[in-house]
């Protein structure tokens, strides 16, 4: 690859992300070794760090047991050793939270590099080179959040603890659906609703991704038929809202969840009931929480089809949202929390 233009040029760093391989399998991806002549700022995370460790003669080797829980990461300082080597963490404390999730970690430390960060199993949980400012974590900064939700997660539902949740399929329910699955795994049950208005095969896609792909417990229901007659010959969007919100409300609460919270009360083979459905997952974001509340003048019905208007009365489930203070951007079209 051509790293002298004027594009390489221009970009203000690079970060090496994490990946499900090991830098060692036939198939891995490796970066370039021209971006390192950049002299442009390079995080590795996770993955990246021990690419880029490779790179500079690094070795990495399998844990004894894949590391997935909170640590605690000690920070060293290097203050004579020039500004580089404690810029990653310039303004933190010395100590910071994080959550580990890798299988492998670098074994021998690279040389031209200082150890800037270490938990009791991670000698080199990150690293710093000594002039340029290349850096290495090995944990996801971004996951800290993720680790403390399901430790709450576990914490509210318990040992036996179900839960129920609608999908649509786009960002938002599919980050909650997973992040749920991820904490107490098929205890969680998601729901698609076909309800006649999706995209061409979009049930079946959704299907293929949630449940074979990200093994989320999920039942896609065909109420397609039923949606079509009670919209028959309707034509003011409001009401076209408030009979897709009714129908939906009636196909997921009074029928599919019914199924599945009946199944799973009953014993089978002798065994133990699986456990009450005490839970209602929503995938909701802080501005739906805005933009759902009733408030005096014209933003009363913005959107009254929305989850939280869409909820039965005399529900008896619990809501678990573990995205509700978090808000939604985009950049170049990738949705990011």
């Amino acid at each position: 690859m051509q790293w002298e233009t004027h594009f390489w040029r221009k970009i203000p760093g690079i970060i090496l992300s994490g990946s499900p391989y090991s830098v060692y399998d036939d198939d891995a991806p490796h970066a370039d070794p021209g971006i390192y002549t950049l002299g442009v700022p390079i995080l590795g995370i996770c993955y990246g760090l021990q690419e880029l460790c490779c790179n500079y003669k690094g070795q990495v080797a399998r844990c004894d047991h894949r590391k997935y829980r909170l640590a605690e990461v000690q920070i060293s300082r290097f203050s004579g050793s020039g500004n580089s080597v404690d810029a990653l963490f310039e303004g933190l404390g010395d100590q910071m939270q994080v959550w580990m999730s890798h299988g492998d970690q670098l074994s021998v430390m690279t040389p031209d590099f200082h150890v800037i960060g270490w938990t009791n199993t991670a000698p080199y949980a990150a690293i710093a080179h000594n002039s340029k400012s290349i850096d290495g974590i090995q944990f996801h900064p971004e996951e800290e959040f993720i680790g403390k939700e399901i430790v709450r997660i576990c914490e509210i539902c318990g040992p036996k603890g179900r839960v129920i949740g609608a999908v649509s399929g786009g960002v938002d329910s599919t980050v909650a659906a997973k992040l749920m699955h991820e904490a107490i795994g098929d205890r969680f049950h998601a729901i698609m609703v076909d309800n006649s208005v999706l995209r061409l095969n979009e049930a079946q896609q959704v299907n293929d991704m949630l449940n074979k792909d990200l093994g989320v417990n999920l039942t896609v229901v065909d109420a397609s038929e039923l949606f079509l007659s009670r919209l028959h010959g309707v034509e003011d969007p409001e009401q076209k809202r408030k009979i897709i919100g009714n129908t939906f409300i009636n196909v997921f609460f009074e029928t599919e969840a019914s199924k599945i919270e009946e199944a799973a009360e009953k014993k089978e083979n002798g065994a133990e009931a699986k456990g009450k459905i005490e839970w209602l997952l929503q995938g909701m974001l802080y501005p739906d929480v805005i933009e759902s509340i009733s408030f005096k003048g014209p933003s009363a019905t913005i959107k009254t089809h929305h989850n939280v208007g869409g909820l039965l009365k005399d529900m008896k489930l619990k809501l678990i949202e573990p995205l509700r203070e978090l808000f939604k951007g985009s950049n170049g079209g990738i949705p990011y929390y």
